[in-house]
């Protein structure tokens, strides 16, 4: 298993599977915003939260449909599949690869781009422990996306339509972690679902994506 994280991670920084293109989608969201809605701090302070946490969940849509679709192509996946690693194995390396790759650098440039939006700093240290405790379950669930359109032609547009609202609850309750630090409110109970839903994913969606590949493959 660690061999193919290790695999998963050399081909993202060789092929440009998705490192750096989260971030930079990440960027791009929060420069645009205050020139849509205006640059008042009053205006983007309340917003911030739900925006940076959209963008992070949009970031990580961009590279999800490369997580099987190139094995497939060109017949790896084959062998992953009659490999001594369980198809569960490879659904975690392939996950954990992802949100290294993508999601780990949300995280770390989150802060920052807090500033465009002029995030308060009460907030910030909130903002990254969410995203960490959060974005794990995105790439997982998106990792499940993936298992499920991995035969289809195109199937970019389908797999986001699959995973947006699988995304859902994440993305409210990591939004009202930051909202509620911001303003000095307890967040105790959101973070406490949003871990819940994380941990969920983790124990649960390596099986349901590995029987989606199975089906697939057949």
């Amino acid at each position: 298993m660690l061999a193919l994280l290790i695999r998963e991670l050399r081909l993202s920084f060789r092929a440009g599977g998705g490192f750096g293109l989260g971030v930079g989608f990440f960027l791009i969201l929060c420069t645009l915003v205050p020139f849509g809605v205006g640059s008042d701090p009053a205006l983007l302070a309340p917003i911030a939260p739900g925006i940076l946490w959209v963008g992070a969940l949009l970031a990580c849509l961009l590279s999800l449909d490369r997580i099987f679709a190139l094995d497939a192509e060109d017949g790896s996946l084959d062998l992953l599949a009659t490999a001594p690693l369980p198809l569960e194995g490879v659904v975690a390396a392939k996950a954990v690869a992802h949100w290294m790759t993508t999601g780990l650098p949300l995280v770390v440039a989150a802060p920052v781009l807090g500033l465009l939006l002029h995030l308060p700093g009460a907030a910030w240290a909130w903002l990254v422990l969410s995203l960490l405790i959060g974005t794990p379950a995105l790439s997982m669930l998106g990792a499940f996306g993936a298992a499920l359109t991995v035969g289809v032609r195109r199937g970019g547009l389908l797999l986001s339509l699959l995973v947006l609202p699988l995304y859902v609850p994440s993305l409210i309750f990591g939004a009202e972690v930051v909202h509620r630090g911001a303003a000095g409110a307890g967040v105790a109970t959101p973070l406490a679902l949003l871990g819940a839903i994380t941990l969920g994913t983790l124990a649960l969606i390596p099986f349901a994506a590995a029987a989606a590949l199975r089906i697939n493959l057949r």
